[in-house]
């Protein structure tokens, strides 16, 4: 999600403990811990609200189906399938 490999992870807790020091080290990733699952829950609680909201036929919305081009893309997407159901209608070549 954030791109950010393990040296760099390494990096941050040798800066962190340098900052904080080694005793409030564990009380701060504990909240830190806490805030993201706090994030996490609000994020989870707005795209259900969201979904609910909209109605019937986007119980299936992704928040990267938020995007304008990708929502845009997705509908009219549904919508060529439909018309893509229908048979072609017949012309007689001797009537041209």
């Amino acid at each position: 999600m954030f791109n950010i490999g393990g040296g760099e992870i390494l990096g941050l807790a040798v800066i962190g403990l340098i900052l904080m020091g080694p005793d409030r080290m564990p009380s701060i990733a504990a909240d830190a811990a806490r805030y993201l699952h706090k994030l996490k829950n609000l994020a989870q609680n707005a795209t259900n609200e969201l979904k609910s909201n909209l109605g019937p036929g986007y119980e299936d919305l992704q928040v990267k189906d938020l995007n304008p081009r990708t929502f845009i893309k997705k509908t009219i997407g549904d919508v060529m399938d439909k018309t893509e159901e229908k048979p072609a209608p017949k012309i007689d070549p001797d009537i041209l």
